[in-house]
């Protein structure tokens, strides 16, 4: 079982989701501009698939598949995004993923959650390699991998279907030598 486990930053809090987050999680997520830049957001979002999103996750969690987070402002508790990583025990990696509300693009609070995701899978879950992607179409995100230390490792064609439409995804990745030369 993955730990359900409070990880502290500088400005965030990155704590395991509970059902009382429905609404709030709701109303945050629910901007089209965030189903438009990741693949598994539906929009509308609903009370329900709030529910069924964090019913989910203590599920994985239990299985040792996944460590699901409310980003959370360290302050005021408010959520503003979330993160995780969807763990694979069997090749030691995880794939790393994150939205952020859209009131709060670009004041590094995502590359804040990613640093902090990553310095947890690998010095806590014993991860090997962490990997993200990103539709091309979104390079801010890119951006975010990069500052966070990861290594862009080349572009998937028509990776991911969304709305009837291929899009093209960048692919990144840290594996664990290199987060450690970068502690150093």
């Amino acid at each position: 079982m993955i730990e359900p486990v409070t990880i502290t930053t500088e400005r965030l809090k990155l704590r395991p989701y509970t059902l009382d987050d429905c609404e709030e999680l709701t109303r945050v997520i629910g901007r089209r501009e965030i189903y438009e830049t990741t693949l598994n957001i539906p929009h509308p979002y609903t009370i329900e698939d709030a529910r069924s999103y964090i019913g989910r996750n203590d599920e994985a969690r239990l299985n040792d598949r996944d460590f699901p987070c409310a980003v959370t402002l360290k302050q005021s508790g408010a959520i503003i995004g979330g993160c995780g990583l969807m763990v694979n025990r069997k090749m030691d990696r995880a794939e790393m993923g994150y939205w952020m509300a859209v009131e709060q693009w670009g004041k590094g609070y995502t590359t804040e959650a990613a640093r902090a995701l990553i310095r947890h899978g690998f010095e806590v879950l014993n991860l090997n390699c962490i990997e993200a992607h990103h539709f091309v179409s979104n390079p801010a995100s890119g951006r975010v991998m990069t500052k966070a230390g990861m290594r862009f490792e080349g572009r998937l064609r028509q990776r991911a279907k969304k709305d009837g439409q291929y899009h093209d995804v960048d692919m990144y990745s840290i594996i664990r030598s290199e987060y450690e030369a970068s502690r150093k």
